[in-house]
């Protein structure tokens, strides 16, 4: 597969369907792993590959420490998904996404609050880093 940003446009436009029919269907005021849960269906039903909880090791200096960060949604090894359900995104949020496309050397992430009333103009925000900027 070639990385490119119309693939990586299209990737976040299926994700956020994804999103939006389980907000559609939910609505807001639950906990995270309830949506974390409907997502997880909600992509394998469009068949859509990801990895869930990945667990991501920090390298420090060539010793590797676990240092207990877990990915929510790894989707084709691409693309960081960072699911929410709060009242606002926080910058320690932010920091944690960002943090998450560096260490799996990420191009594009992805917030999701499901807190929010209309999913797809306040609840979610798409995020790049430098290595996206290489991408054509």
């Amino acid at each position: 597969m070639l990385l490119t940003r119309n693939y990586l446009k299209n990737l976040v436009y299926q994700v956020n369907g994804a999103a939006i029919e389980v907000h559609k269907t939910l609505g807001s005021g639950l906990l995270e792993c309830t949506y974390h849960q409907c997502m997880v269906h909600e992509l394998n039903t469009r068949k859509i590959n990801f990895k869930s909880e990945l667990v991501i090791p920090v390298n420090y200096k060539g010793l590797e420490i676990d240092a207990a960060l877990r990915c929510d949604l790894l989707i084709e090894d691409c693309l960081v998904v960072e699911l929410k359900s709060v009242d606002h995104i926080a910058p320690i949020h932010v920091a944690q996404l960002l943090t998450y496309m560096k260490l799996l050397s990420s191009p594009l992430g992805l917030m999701i609050n499901f807190n929010c009333t209309h999913i797809f103009t306040e609840g979610q925000k798409t995020y790049v880093n430098e290595t996206y900027e290489s991408i054509y």
